[in-house]
């Protein structure tokens, strides 16, 4: 049995790309970007980008491009798949993109529009949304010994 699947959360690295294929369904491609933090076995913060490539078709490719702009969050779900083509030069080129299958937007800033307002009469009390600090793993000092290993 086989599977490919990818799930990825990050920020959009420029607007989106709305284009139509010859059959008339649209095609749009985003960039994204993922982050990851950790610390290393010497305790000094590390980070990584890494950056994505994302093609939406139909309906989705319509909707992404009218709402999605860069620096937006999003969360993409879908399938690898990597394309080749001949350059100009002669040369043989490939891109490995996700085909999303789901786009969901992630929440939107306070000045964007469609964004809603904060109402001018009080209301009950709103539940902060602070998010805590990322947890990281601390790898051990010593030497692991496999025969400690439960499995």
């Amino acid at each position: 049995m086989y599977f490919n699947k990818a799930i990825i959360i990050g920020n959009l690295t420029r607007d989106p790309e709305l284009r139509s294929l010859p059959s008339g369904i649209q095609v749009c491609t985003l960039a994204v970007a993922t982050n990851r933090v950790w610390k290393d076995k010497n305790g000094a913060r590390q980070e990584s980008t890494d950056y994505h490539n994302v093609v939406v078709f139909a309906r989705q490719a319509e909707t992404a491009a009218q709402f999605l702009r860069k620096g937006a969050s999003v969360m993409v779900e879908g399938r690898m798949q990597t394309r080749s083509w001949d350059a100009p030069d002669g040369s043989k080129k490939y891109r490995t993109e996700i085909v999303a299958d789901r786009i969901q937007f992630g929440p939107r800033p306070a000045g964007a529009p469609g964004a809603s307002a904060p109402s001018a009469t009080p209301s009950a009390p709103k539940e902060t949304n602070d998010v805590p600090p990322m947890d990281t793993i601390d790898y051990p000092e010593g030497d692991v010994n496999t025969d400690d290993i439960p499995f």
